[in-house]
């Protein structure tokens, strides 16, 4: 990944429809070429719109969108022949084809037939043996993607997911997850929104957080766990106790589980040796010790907490 280069970016954008509904409020948003970059929010966050101003279905009341070098609202066509677009929606040609839906879908943006260039991407979707079936018949899981599929048809440099996985059973996604990866190792760029934290998680490079049409953060996912995520100590207890002994109170502990638990808050250098030791000084029994780390999960509820 050429990391520092952008190939979408946005601008003070800013969305208002006519109902009074403000969707996004001065986004700005540098993509860089050749990652993968997870949107995450609650429903009704702003990542639907602000996908859609970025791939010219809906016009934004302010601000600017370039992609792949190209104004998304002055020269639409060259930008929008860049990006492929993966909806939530399966609206399919239900009476066409597999293959003449991909196709056509390659035909629309002005690119010369390409057999081979189809064949490659239904066999990669697993969609080659159902080429000649008929959308109708084919599975919510199949049908998603067929939607990937004619997203791809006409070899887009950046590719939006926008909840790619919902309603798919577990082992589609992860077909579907290791053809993102494949992608990505193609050069494509890759926007993806998805309810499944986990899987931001683990495929990510950065990890955007919208809500409420504002963008709180945007972080290289590993440099957002060490900043924001946390490591807690856990202290299970033979007997209750009433509160903490005042020989523990410099480790600011929590008590809880009926007077049996303590809680550390640990950091990378937490002297947990220390406080056991000041543990079994204190002559509390330890029935278990164990630790946990805070998923991105955690950081995610927790940011959009703060910004209610």
């Amino acid at each position: 990944m050429n990391a520092g280069v952008s190939i979408v970016t946005v601008s003070g954008l800013h969305k208002k429809y006519a109902s009074g509904f403000v969707a996004l409020k001065g986004i700005d948003l540098e993509i860089r070429r050749g990652e993968i970059l997870a949107l995450l929010g609650p429903n009704g966050a702003g990542k639907t719109t602000l996908i859609n101003i970025i791939c010219g279905i809906v016009m934004p009341s302010a601000g600017r969108v370039i992609a792949d070098g190209h104004d998304i609202q002055k020269d639409f066509r060259k930008a929008r022949t860049a990006i492929g677009l993966v909806p939530q929606e399966l609206s399919t040609d239900a009476f066409e084809s597999v293959l003449s839906t991909v196709r056509f879908s390659r035909g629309l943006f002005g690119k010369p037939p390409s057999s081979a260039h189809l064949e490659k991407t239904l066999k990669a979707l697993s969609l080659w043996d159902k080429r000649d079936a008929k959308i109708m018949t084919l599975s919510g899981g199949m049908k998603r993607r067929v939607l990937i599929a004619k997203a791809l048809s006409h070899e887009p440099s950046i590719l939006f997911l926008d909840e790619p996985t919902a309603g798919v059973d577990v082992e589609l996604r992860h077909d579907m997850w290791t053809m993102v990866r494949g992608l990505r190792e193609s050069g494509v760029t890759i926007i993806l929104t998805t309810h499944y934290i986990e899987e931001a998680q683990e495929m990510a490079d950065r990890i955007g957080v919208i809500n409420k049409g504002e963008l709180l953060l945007l972080e290289d996912k590993d440099q957002l766990m060490r900043k924001l995520g946390k490591r807690e100590v856990v202290v299970e207890l033979t007997a209750p106790i009433q509160q903490v002994p005042a020989a523990l109170e410099k480790f600011s502990l929590a008590l809880g589980g009926e007077g049996r638990r303590l809680t550390f808050s640990a950091q990378d250098r937490a002297p947990i040796g220390e406080l056991l030791a000041a543990i079994a000084a204190a002559d509390l029994e330890i029935v278990d010790v164990r630790t946990r780390e805070s998923s991105l999960e955690d950081i995610f509820v927790s940011l959009v907490k703060e910004s209610r």
